[in-house]
């Protein structure tokens, strides 16, 4: 009796898990079909994975090598936005007078305003993986956000090199050929388009006036459009300009009274007038010896706005070959009339 008890014990056990086994599987084929048949739309997205690690690089400045991402994606900067975007950055802040910049205002609509001197909070916020400063008083506390470079006014001298700095740092070379092919291209066309309207041997001085009333002489690679006259354009710096402003660091301050001893067949003045207040200029024009200037009385003068010729980021020289060449021609055919 007891045998037989057993015997049912044991055949109903058996049954039981050949039940729970075939339960399981059932289980097991349903989930399985419903994973086959499932559009892509309805399958369960994926675990997110970490983000891959950016490749880094090394790349010398005044303060050491730093390592810098291969292929920076957001970019800070103070004084060069002109320069990163000229080589296709993601410039993600800049300092407040960049928006200012006729030749990069459109570009930089949705860029922050990171202050100046740079504010390190804004830049936190901004996330950047590079940083890029012409001034390094917050160098430091920049570097801890992200890799920082310092690169002082200077650094790079004129708009090739400056276009190949940049696009070394930013990764894309070949992008810094094709600017500089494309401003190549722009300053043989602009010589064409300015013969017989210029005479080869006709020369014109850079100046610039200030609000209070300091007159300034600038060479090829200082602003105010000295690489678009004298570089690209090949226009003629008269020599009594040039051998100031080359042993002065590239600009040099003069008198009024001086003004006929670096006199030019064609004078570009920036004015500096922030207020708009015009007194600088009109003592100027008042005086007898600017009246003199062969430039003045042949209608060879031009006055040009401050934000538009201050620039010399590679964006601005390029603008400025165009607007060089434009007023020339303007104002040629303005005298024949």
């Amino acid at each position: 009796m007891l045998k037989r008890k057993s015997l049912l014990f044991i055949s109903a056990l058996i049954l039981m898990l050949s039940v729970l086994v075939s339960a399981c599987g059932g289980a097991n084929n349903t989930t399985n079909s419903k994973t086959s048949t499932n559009t892509p739309a309805e399958t369960e997205a994926p675990a997110p994975t970490e983000a891959p690690v950016a490749e880094y690089r090394s790349f010398d400045t005044t303060k050491g090598a730093v390592q810098i991402p291969v292929k920076p994606l957001r970019v800070v900067t103070d004084y060069y936005g002109g320069e990163l975007l000229s080589v296709g950055a993601n410039v993600v802040g800049v300092e407040p007078s960049a928006f200012d910049n006729p030749f990069i205002a459109e570009q930089l609509k949705d860029v922050a305003d990171v202050g100046a001197p740079i504010n390190v909070e804004k830049v936190l916020e901004l996330k950047p993986d590079l940083i890029v400063v012409m001034y390094d008083e917050s160098y430091e506390s920049l570097s801890k956000i992200a890799p920082t470079l310092y690169l002082p006014y200077g650094t790079a001298s004129d708009i090739y090199e400056s276009v190949r700095l940049f696009g070394d740092i930013v990764g894309d070379k070949e992008k810094a050929e094709q600017f500089i092919t494309a401003y190549d291209q722009k300053a043989k066309e602009g010589r064409e388009k300015l013969k017989g309207i210029v005479d080869e041997n006709t020369t014109v001085g850079i100046f610039e006036l200030t609000d209070k009333g300091e007159i300034w002489m600038f060479g090829e690679n200082s602003g105010r459009s000295g690489q678009a006259v004298y570089n690209a354009l090949g226009l003629k710096i008269p020599d009594s300009i040039k051998k100031q402003v080359d042993a002065n660091g590239g600009f040099f301050q003069l008198s009024k009274e001086a003004l006929p001893e670096y006199a030019a067949d064609y004078m570009f003045m920036t004015v500096y007038d922030p207020e708009k207040k015009g007194e600088a200029i009109k003592q100027l024009t008042d005086l007898a010896v600017w009246k003199g200037l062969d430039a003045v009385k042949n209608n060879q003068y031009f006055e040009n706005d401050f934000d538009t010729f201050y620039r010399y980021d590679p964006l601005a020289i390029s603008g400025q070959v165009d607007l060089i060449v434009d007023m020339l021609i303007a104002r040629a055919d303005e005298n024949k009339k």
